[in-house]
């Protein structure tokens, strides 16, 4: 037997919860879409930094999924490139998009 594990078992081990999991998934996409709005943005890391005050190794732990944005911190980061976050209803049969969960142009 092999020492080391799939995702699929240790993510089973780990016992999470339908609403950890979609928490996480949230995280997840809310990370994704300040990343796609940065690029889009055609800024740096190190350019966001100067706009929005966070500094830029947070932007790189954040960017990297190592660490875990406050929602001040994301607030601070979309805003300089014009976006925000934004509170939408939970539609059980649909996916909320990257688009949908924050885009301050809608």
């Amino acid at each position: 037997m092999s020492k080391f594990k799939n995702w699929k078992d240790v993510k089973k081990e780990l016992n999470f919860t339908p609403e950890e999991e979609a928490e996480m998934q949230l995280e997840m996409e809310l990370i994704e879409a300040t990343i796609e709005a940065r690029k889009k943005a055609n800024l740096t890391q190190r350019e966001l930094s100067e706009k929005s005050g966070i500094i830029q190794p947070s932007i790189a732990k954040i960017e990297s999924f190592a660490q875990s944005p406050q929602a001040t911190t994301l607030i601070k980061l979309l805003y300089p490139m014009g976006y925000t976050i934004k509170v939408v209803p939970i539609n059980e049969n649909k996916k909320i998009t990257r688009k949908e969960v924050y885009n301050a142009k809608d």
